[in-house]
């Protein structure tokens, strides 16, 4: 038998691979200044990847500073789940799939100092590309369009529910003192930014 025939009768039926290959939601908590990625440790197993290498891709893209404790990441600043899964997503689509088959039965080996991807079912393989860093982002630069977990310190003039986040000003109607929201940030002006309630998580 060929390795060609070896690797097709090896092969996985597609609809089982996608059965198995599912990639658990963020579960994301606040501490402070801080974004804590609960269950880091169950992604980075779901994609057969060292949690290392994982959060050192994370932190490159995201421009902040971090480390893993325990089944935890803890990540400098705060991110929305629906952030960190988008650049989970980069990391499943460069170090995770096949570009060959789309298959995720991947794993990372080195080659002569060089880091290959090599794919188990259908053999393929090809060397992973050296990233370029990316310029850091400051760590208090709110961003439009993302959601963050906030607190409501006081009320403005015109009823608004207003929360600090570092430098900002975040205006959130419908809000009251001492409640805690999720709230989509809008737009952004100088250090005042408007934002919209998405959920309410609790009151003080």
């Amino acid at each position: 038998m060929s390795g060609l025939e070896r690797a097709m009768k090896m092969m996985p039926a597609s609809k089982g691979t996608e059965d198995r290959f599912t990639i658990p939601p963020a579960k994301v908590f606040y501490e402070g200044k801080t974004t804590v990625l609960e269950n880091f440790s169950s992604i980075a197993d779901s994609l057969n990847r060292d949690s290392d290498h994982l959060m050192k891709f994370m932190l490159q893209e995201m421009g902040t500073a971090g480390k893993i404790e325990g089944q935890h990441a803890v990540f400098q600043g705060r991110f929305s789940p629906e952030s960190l899964e988008r650049h989970i997503d980069s990391y499943v689509q460069e170090y995770v799939i096949c570009s060959e088959c789309h298959r995720p039965d991947t794993v990372l080996v080195k080659s002569d100092r060089v880091l290959m991807m090599k794919c188990e079912a259908c053999g393929a393989h090809r060397p992973v590309r050296k990233r370029k860093a990316r310029a850091a982002i400051p760590k208090d630069v709110l961003e439009e369009g993302e959601t963050y977990e906030l607190r409501v310190e006081s009320v403005g003039n015109k009823g608004d529910g207003i929360a600090k986040m570092d430098k900002y000003l975040i205006f959130i109607p419908n809000t009251v003192k001492g409640e805690i929201v999720r709230a989509k940030i809008n737009k952004i002006s100088g250090t005042l930014a408007f934002a919209e309630l998405v959920e309410r998580k609790s009151s003080s």
